[in-house]
């Protein structure tokens, strides 16, 4: 029986990582050759083992029902969006798991995002490279308001990082912070009030029934005319064809797409906008945070908790 699989494709890739695991477990299974593991595929390449690393891999009663000697998964990542946590109560699954251990990768992509967009920077280089030299007018960052849809881990990291740009900071979350909102300035309010204050709105939540596509057309159209959008949370939060009716009459000076409803996207539309920076979710794909996660994911491995423990995350 081999004691850890490690589904993962760029943590079986990382040199440290597998270091780090071989000298804990001589017989782990890497995923080397780089298969996107899901259904069949992800139950074959686990079947036999006690434990798991796993990262986007959907992790399914369907899956668990077939994984009988599976006892415990280490998650790579901080969503846990991809693992039906119930099921794995049900089965008897400890799952361990670290929230906002790439949190700073996150919250500075934000920063570059809005300050790129504001200032039209993107458009300009593109423009340039396309043989156009005509100068921009953006905006600055500093004194906008920003409107925080989310103030977990890493929206708390980015508020520290936007102090010293003076802006006016709102915070719309289901939980509330009042000693935490008081220190640093921060006005809670409703979303929809957020949404038409703010200059800039970024999105960090998780992805569940009740935030699908939580930025709806109506929504959207709250937001001010030459705002902002970044989304770098989660796929599914923003109805991307209501997005893009509103892109194609200038309702946004810049949106900035990590993430998407299917990845990689099936139809990149929303690339095609001047004004649309995206990238292919790499928010917490920075060297150091790579590290941070994997090295979190193995210490869950030898102290999981209880699934039931993470419903809400």
């Amino acid at each position: 029986m081999t004691s850890l699989s490690v589904a993962s494709r760029s943590f079986s890739k990382h040199p440290i990582l597998r270091e780090k695991v071989l000298s804990l477990y001589p017989d782990a299974k890497f995923n080397d050759e780089g298969l996107s593991l899901y259904g069949d595929s992800l139950v074959n390449f686990l079947k036999g083992s006690e434990m798991a690393i796993t990262a986007l891999e959907e992790i399914n009663e369907d899956v668990l029902k077939q994984l009988p000697e599976l006892r415990v998964i280490g998650k790579y990542g901080v969503g846990l969006d991809m693992i039906d946590l119930n099921a794995l109560s049900e089965y008897g699954v400890s799952l361990g798991w670290k929230g906002g251990v790439n949190k700073r990768s996150v919250s500075e992509l934000v920063i570059s995002s809005a300050i790129a967009l504001l200032h039209k920077s993107t458009i300009a280089n593109n423009r340039v490279k396309k043989g156009s030299w005509n100068q921009i007018r953006g905006r600055q960052l500093t004194g906008k308001t920003v409107g925080i849809i989310g103030c977990g881990n890493i929206g708390k990291d980015l508020i520290s990082l936007l102090k010293p740009y003076k802006c006016k900071i709102l915070s719309n979350d289901i939980l509330d912070f009042p000693d935490f909102y008081e220190a640093n300035d921060i006005v809670a309010c409703e979303l929809n009030d957020l949404l038409s204050l703010s200059d800039v709105v970024t999105l960090h939540l998780p992805l569940n029934e009740s935030t699908y596509q939580i930025i709806n057309t109506e929504r959207l159209n709250l937001m001010k005319q030459d705002s902002v959008l970044i989304n770098y949370a989660r796929g599914g939060l923003i109805d991307e064809s209501a997005l893009d009716e509103l892109i194609k009459v200038n309702k946004f000076s810049g949106v900035a797409l990590d993430v998407f409803e299917h990845e990689p996207p099936v139809d990149t539309y929303l690339s095609n906008y001047e004004n649309v920076f995206v990238t292919p979710h790499i928010g917490g794909s920075t060297e150091e945070a790579v590290l941070s996660m994997g090295l979190s994911a193995i210490e869950g491995l030898q102290s999981p908790s209880d699934p039931s423990k993470f419903i809400g995350k």
